[in-house]
């Protein structure tokens, strides 16, 4: 048992809860913070995959499983899947958390416990990787890395650092923390203001509206915009009506979201939970346009064979746990009270912790030149310059 742990919490969307695996393009979550993990819950087959497993699956509280949706026009049957060989299982054993209790297939036994936020998401968070250890001993020794994506950068270092504070006070069982990794991690409030830059970098729009939105708004964009300031308004106004055909979270990729005859109309408020729901606007389209090539597409199919009797069979989700899975819990009552993880990166760095944090460069949701700003916030020493990521002679990035 020498190969790492990864723990990843998968939080996507800003202002929603939503929770999907991307890091093996595989949304299949079946952990629950209420469900013991023993021998039973192992998994030899799926529905959708015709042979025997090539690798150990566990359902409950612990998911290992490199498998990708194979995506093609859904013709009813059941969704089925491809090996991904490009798996980091190659590598890790890797623990996918549904979390906060109440999204994926977990759930809580009473209404107290569905009252979650940063801070209680966190503490369910301790809780549970300790009892997965005491639950399987034959992991203490391994390495661990904490992984998560998006919002995860808000809940993700306090984490870390909760961990951290028990080892350093004894607590058992004891944790091999070794760092963490962060994609396009949310981090502070002025993230948001990087959103127009970007677009401005982008092309998306023109420079007389990004000076005039400069002028007016005085650089505070989205949550910051002062309704008794109709000048910045207007111009905000006039950026949204320009970015709203652009799919924020990759604005390279279509927008599947005008795949609905009646597409949700734009608004400051709910700008960032449009594209989160875009599959539900999906199963409303009359299109016959090939919408499969969507990459919301895939979140339809895991809806599908998530939600298929014989596959919450196979995944041991216990029955009257929980109704219909959905992608994204949009009801949870969630307390946003963390505003800021810059100084817990800081601490954790201070204390050897390694860290991983990458961005997308089409990512207009947390863009690149926000992680940028406050990772330059700390004064670190550049040690390695800037250069080109080549991947068989090409390059990538």
């Amino acid at each position: 048992m020498g190969r790492q742990i990864m723990m990843c919490l998968m939080s996507y969307g800003v202002q929603t809860l939503c929770y999907q695996v991307v890091l093996l393009e595989l949304l299949l979550i079946a952990c629950s913070l209420q469900v013991p993990v023993s021998a039973s819950n192992a998994v030899e087959f799926l529905p959708g995959f015709s042979e025997r497993l090539p690798f150990s699956l566990e359902t409950g509280a612990m998911l290992l499983s490199p498998l990708s949706f194979k995506v093609e026009p859904y013709n009813g049957s059941l969704p089925t899947f491809v090996l991904n060989h490009y798996s980091w299982t190659k590598i890790s054993s890797i623990v996918f958390v549904d979390s906060p209790v109440g999204t994926g297939f977990s759930y809580a036994k009473t209404s107290s416990a569905t009252m979650t936020g940063d801070l209680k998401q966190v503490q369910d968070l301790v809780q549970f990787f300790k009892k997965w250890l005491i639950d399987h001993p034959e992991f203490i020794s391994n390495p661990v890395y904490i992984a998560g994506d998006s919002y995860s950068g808000i809940t993700l270092p306090v984490l870390v650092q909760q961990i951290s504070n028990g080892i350093e006070e004894g607590v058992l069982p004891p944790i091999n923390l070794q760092g963490y990794i962060l994609g396009n991690p949310l981090t502070c409030p002025s993230d948001d203001n990087y959103i127009i830059p970007f677009a401005h970098g982008m092309a998306l729009i023109s420079d007389e509206l990004y000076n005039s939105l400069e002028r007016s708004c005085n650089g505070e964009y989205y949550k910051n915009i002062d309704p008794s300031n109709t000048k910045c308004l207007k111009e905000f106004q006039a950026f949204e009506k320009c970015i709203s055909g652009v799919r924020t979270v990759n604005i390279l990729d279509p927008d599947c979201a005008l795949a609905s005859p009646k597409p949700k109309q734009d608004k400051i408020s709910d700008r960032r939970s449009l594209n989160q729901n875009s599959e539900v606007l999906l199963l409303r389209s009359e299109s016959p346009l090939p919408w499969f090539g969507c990459q919301e597409y895939p979140h339809l199919l895991s809806r599908y064979w998530v939600n298929d009797p014989h596959v919450r069979r196979a995944l041991h989700i216990r029955e009257g746990s929980i109704g219909k899975w959905e992608r994204c819990n949009f009801s949870l009552p969630y307390e946003y009270s963390i505003r800021s993880t810059v100084e817990y990166h800081a601490n954790l760095s201070a204390k050897g912790y390694r860290s991983l944090v990458y961005s997308g460069d089409h990512d207009m949701e947390v863009p690149f030149l926000a992680t940028q700003a406050w990772i330059r916030s700390l004064n670190y020493s550049i040690v390695d310059d800037w250069r080109s990521w080549v991947v068989q002679g090409q390059v990538a990035g």
